[in-house]
């Protein structure tokens, strides 16, 4: 069993800021702990834009503080995202975050992270794997 709390994980390698300064996340759940997924806290900062595509990944996000406008880069829908909203990038979709209030959200993705990742010029995170142990 594992017991972590995400204040716990403040200063630490699992607390990633972003290189575009517009996020950062705490990453509770890796994939060294081999279990299939990942799980993050991540705080989009208000006044901020990005815009990803998650080429490798299945994400799902719960908004639990603020608001932010995504769009879905490849029909150009957009929706308000409150506490309580749920998304799933289910096909792979480039999007784009605009915020508007701090923005507070767990994420669960899949295949897990390593903790390394940060967005590349595409808007993508690298498909990193942990090095088998001996």
């Amino acid at each position: 069993m594992i017991v972590r709390s995400f204040k716990e994980i403040e200063g630490t390698d699992r607390h990633v800021k972003s290189a575009s300064g517009t996020w950062e996340s705490k990453r509770v759940v890796l994939a060294k702990e081999k279990v299939g997924f990942s799980v993050h806290e991540t705080i989009l900062y208000a006044g901020t834009e990005t815009s990803m595509w998650y080429a490798n990944h299945i994400e799902a996000v719960v908004c639990v503080e603020g608001e932010a406008e995504l769009t879905d880069d490849e029909t150009g829908k957009k929706y308000t995202i409150t506490p309580g909203t749920t998304y799933l990038l289910d096909g792979h979709e480039r999007h784009t975050m605009r915020i508007k209030e701090d923005f507070r959200c767990i994420c669960v993705f899949n295949p897990p992270v390593t903790g390394r990742e940060d967005h590349d010029e595409n808007g993508v995170y690298p498909l990193l794997t942990e090095p088998e142990e001996v």
